[in-house]
């Protein structure tokens, strides 16, 4: 086995199994079985086209906020 690279980021056990087993509801024997690109094709799948690609550009930000103000504040 190979020593882990001292940037290397651990794998994501906690989100993965969250994932799979609670949002896509499978059976832990076909989650385990499943290969981390299997995984990240349904990941990739359950998203919205293109979330997590690029960031929302500020403009478009601003147009949203002006579009649905936040209002919880007003309720006081």
């Amino acid at each position: 086995m190979k020593p882990r690279r001292a940037d290397a980021e651990p794998f994501p056990w906690r989100e993965a199994m969250a994932f799979g087993l609670g949002v896509l509801k499978l059976a832990p024997a076909d989650f385990w079985s499943m290969t981390p690109r299997e995984l990240s094709a349904a990941l990739a799948g359950a998203l919205p086209a293109g979330a997590g690609r690029e960031p929302l550009p500020r403009t478009a930000l601003e147009a949203l906020m002006q579009r649905f103000p936040d209002q919880s504040m007003e309720d006081g």
